[in-house]
């Protein structure tokens, strides 16, 4: 997991929690915007992760490491 996903997952994770905290307190129309905000940082994470699973691997150069001639 690169760095920049583990972020995107984290505060998606962190703002979920605040709009729980805040339909508690002050009510769902309070927290809306929150949790929609949430819901596109994850699909921003599931874009990136499946992007990233779909791009073919880059093919290793051959090196003459270690070879006598």
């Amino acid at each position: 997991m690169k760095l920049v996903d583990a972020l995107l997952l984290s505060l998606s994770l962190a703002l979920m929690i605040v709009g729980i905290h805040q339909t508690v307190t002050q009510g769902v129309q309070a927290s809306y915007a929150i949790f929609m905000f949430a819901v596109a940082l994850l699909f921003w994470f599931q874009y990136r992760r499946m992007k990233r699973t779909e791009e073919p691997p880059v093919p290793k150069k051959k090196t003459n490491r270690g070879k006598k001639r």
